[in-house]
């Protein structure tokens, strides 16, 4: 009886050595590592400071500009952040603008009735996380589309809000006490809404990037049907990932509640697009085609620059939603292009290794 072997043949062999050396995994170089596919965003930041340094040198040019722009930031990244993983799962939230509104009224109106932080801080995020509940609800059980469905959420808290409010902002001396500190506190010109931001980039992407769950959760974005099986609970990652997104929503409703030191019932509403452009343009960095939160932050970061550099050279009201929108396009059309490539790289190199598996005989 003859033992089993491969029933290649020498061209098929030398195939196989070939698509060997095709899928080996390389050393990136700092070409790779530095160059625009992986950070271009990184040079249109540089050279927007640049034209921004070239027409107003004494303003740009300060400790206090620079300061303001990661202030700015902080509100954007925490929106921005909160979109991270629905999207990576391929869900939109489109509801975490009323979400924000919604925390932040919260809390503030406990804060006024004299209510101690902590619990109010506790039930604006609880009001948040129920939201949450309802839209993975709606989304996962019920089935119904995750861009339709988050909206009609987002248009019922709303109207929640207004109902409860009637369109008023909830003001009261007491927000000026320890409800202030939350999003006011200054530690050398930076407040602390940048220090909670830059805690969930770093936690976000401790999770997606080193955990086994936040591997399953891009491997559902990427394609949900195959993800299922392999024995991944899509359902479930897309449930939470609903859940989480609110909970960040949340916490960026309450500190901007707290910087603005009101709570009203539309301040979360203008976040939505910027988010969105900014997960989309973070998409693009780093790790193509895929969401991830240091992309997300320099995108941030890309914009708010924009965003205030127009601000600060007295460019019409409209400009910078002309920016933001703009920013969002290229990034969707580079974010499509990207995972479009990605899923066709993976499928040729399917059918390349498919092609030049060993094969074995039947025993005589």
């Amino acid at each position: 009886m003859n033992s089993s072997r491969p029933a290649v043949d020498a061209s098929e062999s030398g195939a196989r050595s070939s698509s060997n050396v095709l899928v080996a995994p390389r050393r990136r170089s700092v070409g790779d590592l530095l160059g625009p596919k992986r950070i271009g965003a990184v040079y249109v930041w540089v050279v927007i400071a640049v034209v921004l340094v070239l027409l107003k040198p004494d303003t740009i040019l300060t400790t206090s500009t620079l300061t303001q722009i990661l202030n700015n930031s902080a509100i954007t990244g925490l929106a921005a952040l909160a979109l991270l993983i629905p999207l990576a799962a391929r869900t939109f939230d489109l509801s975490i603008g009323f979400v924000m509104s919604l925390a932040g009224v919260t809390a503030a109106h406990f804060a006024a009735t004299g209510m101690n932080i902590v619990p109010a801080v506790l039930l604006a995020l609880g009001a948040a996380l129920a939201v949450g509940l309802i839209n993975a609800t709606v989304v996962v059980v019920m089935r119904v589309d995750s861009f339709i469905g988050t909206l009609a959420t987002g248009s019922i808290v709303a109207a929640f809000i207004t109902m409860v409010t009637k369109e008023q902002d909830i003001t009261d001396v007491k927000l000026t006490g320890a409800f202030s500190k939350i999003g006011q506190t200054d530690l050398g010109g930076v407040t602390l809404p940048v220090i909670y931001a830059l805690i969930v980039a770093l936690v976000l992407w401790a999770f997606l990037e080193r955990t086994t769950t936040g591997r399953r959760i891009y491997s559902v974005g990427f394609n949900p049907e195959a993800a299922k099986l392999a024995g991944i609970r899509a359902d479930r990652l897309r449930f939470a990932s609903l859940v989480c997104s609110a909970g960040i929503a949340g916490v960026a409703g309450i500190a901007l509640a707290s910087t603005i030191g009101a709570g009203s019932p539309t301040s979360g509403q203008s976040y939505l697009l910027p988010a969105f452009a900014a997960a989309f343009l973070g998409a693009t960095q780093l790790r193509p085609g895929r969401f991830n939160a240091m992309g997300t932050v320099i995108a941030v970061l890309v914009l708010t620059t924009g965003t205030t550099g127009l601000a600060l050279v007295l460019a019409p009201a409209w400009a910078a939603d002309l920016f933001t929108g703009v920013v969002l396009i290229a990034a969707l059309t580079i974010t499509g292009a990207e995972r479009r490539g990605l899923r066709g790289a993976k499928g040729s190199l399917a059918a390349l290794r498919a092609r030049f598996r060993p094969t074995t005989t039947n025993p005589e």
